[in-house]
């Protein structure tokens, strides 16, 4: 008999996740590590709604099964191949049909079938129920170019809880955040990610973020996640101008000019004509550092006009010349300190 688990159980029972719902409703959001296992595609999908609209659910259910029936035999295959250990692990949109349809004929087949009570929506409501856990959480601070990301990195490494907001938004977080990375995920795709990750945190640890903005790129913090961040203690690091601006040529220096210059175009109004017109040079005569001298500038403004609105106790820390793990090595010490 297949079991009926809810997330906290379902996330912890072994098997591959099918998801049984249509390649486009995967493609806007699910949850990670699920393998897209569609019922119906988009296309029969739309058949069978309009089919429920016009003539109710038994037609609909009649019309789904005729779809559905005749491919019987390569879900099993295909499931065979995706999880030789016959554990599966299914879910639907609301946990209906769909995924009752293909929990039994696997189970038919001889798997071991868990089910997830209230299908995807009910794991988004999990997850952003998650979201208002507190959670004592240390935000890494600093101007752009003293990298923080990888201090981030060296942390987790050495055993932190740590969210990298940035890596899972697919983005560095500013007009030229893009450059080099996948493309962003959906914002919804980028709570579910979010919502994976938050539930493995101990509350009682202290959580490593770094400052953001509201966005980053196309996706937007959860409100309640943001609110923590933004009465959260920060520890705000800093390096010499010059290791700064060595960070970012290493960063972007491969990436294509144009694309270069279209992010610097992308701040024009906030840096100024004339600066802006001046970086574009330098990045056309390949000066990077002059060019990203100049960008700094705007970025600096920005970071030091955010900072001063937020009434939270700040530490500052010079990690100049240190490597990343050193850095980290510091920041974790002070972190100690004053927690």
């Amino acid at each position: 008999m297949a079991k009926s688990l809810k997330p906290d159980a379902f996330f912890q029972t072994p098997g591959v996740i099918l998801d049984v719902r249509s390649p486009a409703e995967y493609a806007q959001g699910h949850i990670p590590g699920a393998i897209s296992f569609p019922l119906l595609n988009n296309e029969e999908r739309a058949q069978v709604g309009t089919c429920y609209k016009q003539k109710g659910k038994d037609e609909a259910v009649e019309l789904g099964l005729a779809i559905a029936g005749p491919k019987f035999a390569d879900f099993v295959a295909h499931a065979k191949i995706l999880a030789p250990d016959r554990q599966v692990r299914i879910h639907c949109w609301r946990g209906g049909m769909r995924s009752g349809a293909v929990g039994w004929l696997l189970e038919t087949a001889g798997f071991n079938v868990s089910l997830l009570v209230g299908g995807y929506k009910g794991f988004r409501r999990w997850g952003r129920s998650l979201f208002s856990v507190p959670q004592k959480i240390i935000i890494l601070g600093g101007m752009t170019g003293n990298g923080k990301t990888e201090i981030l990195t060296a942390l987790a490494n050495m055993g932190e809880q740590v969210l990298d907001l940035e890596a899972l938004a697919h983005h560095r977080g500013s007009s030229f955040g893009a450059l080099g990375q996948l493309p962003q995920p959906t914002n919804e795709q980028f709570w579910n990610a979010i919502a994976m990750e938050w539930a493995k945190f101990d509350r009682t640890q202290p959580l490593w973020i770094e400052a953001e903005s509201k966005r980053i790129g196309m996706c937007s913090i959860p409100d309640e996640i943001f609110a923590q961040m933004e009465t959260a203690t920060v520890i705000e690091i800093s390096r010499s101008r010059q290791e700064r601006l060595e960070f970012l040529v290493e960063i972007y220096g491969e990436a294509d000019i144009n694309h270069l210059i279209a992010a610097t175009e992308r701040i024009r109004r906030r840096l100024g004509g004339l600066r802006t017109q001046a970086a574009v040079n330098f990045l056309n005569q390949g000066n990077f550092v002059a060019a990203f001298d100049l960008i700094l500038h705007y970025y600096d403004k920005t970071y030091t006009y955010d900072l001063e609105k937020r009434d939270v106790n700040i530490y500052k820390i010079d990690v100049s010349g240190l490597s990343a793990v050193d850095a980290a090595v510091l920041v974790r010490e002070k972190s100690k300190e004053i927690l």
